[in-house]
């Protein structure tokens, strides 16, 4: 088992990889597109504006590795604006293209009185499907966000977990062995660990 962390310049990595240690899967931060043509578990992280994000991953020259990766159907997460970064299009700061894997838009929480955004903070997520990766998983189970904006994919079969706050959104993709959480699982504790110990077991 080869379990890659994506370092593109974005986020703090070694969180996500001090997670994985927890669970017993040691991870590599790496840049090297070589490295992740041959891992068997990718992880894409993301901190920030959706477009830096994106323009920044592009310049690494890791798009085509990783769009390899989901061709084959190998184990991916993707965490947060990672998450984000996986839809058509993305509204912050403009509009802007992401990786275009999933169908659909990434939209900002409205404004409506009494509601801080950036949602921040503890949150329950929900499960939507019975999909065997959330069988052995809590259910409801808290996890911790830090965002302004969420995933809205055309296809709602596609959600895994969704969470309330002004209105429920997606906080979980799932199609074949893609996984994506709007949270952050390193941030969870015992419910975030427990997705990536699942995570690395879906290999």
């Amino acid at each position: 088992m080869s379990i890659v962390i994506l370092d593109y310049g974005i986020g703090n990595l070694r969180s996500v990889q001090k997670a994985f240690e927890k669970v017993g899967a040691p991870a590599l931060i790496t840049s090297d597109p070589q490295r992740v043509a041959e891992a068997t578990h990718v992880v894409l992280p993301g901190v920030g504006a959706f477009c830096d994000c994106m323009d920044k991953f592009t310049a690494a020259q890791l798009k085509e590795p990783v769009l390899e990766h989901l061709r084959q159907d190998k184990p991916f997460l993707g965490i947060c604006v990672g998450m984000q970064m996986l839809l058509t299009t993305g509204h912050e700061n403009g509009l802007h293209a992401g990786l275009g894997i999933i169908e659909g838009e990434v939209v900002r929480f409205p404004v409506v009185p009494g509601y801080k955004v950036p949602h921040m903070g503890w949150n329950q997520a929900n499960v939507t499907n019975d999909h065997r990766f959330w069988k052995d998983l809590p259910h409801p189970a808290w996890y911790y966000f830090v965002h302004s904006y969420y995933c809205a994919p055309r296809d709602r079969s596609l959600i895994s977990l969704e969470t309330d706050y002004i209105n429920p959104f997606c906080s979980a993709l799932q199609r074949g062995r893609l996984l994506a959480t709007q949270f952050h699982p390193e941030k969870s504790q015992q419910a975030g660990l427990a997705l990536l110990a699942q995570f690395v077991r879906s290999g």
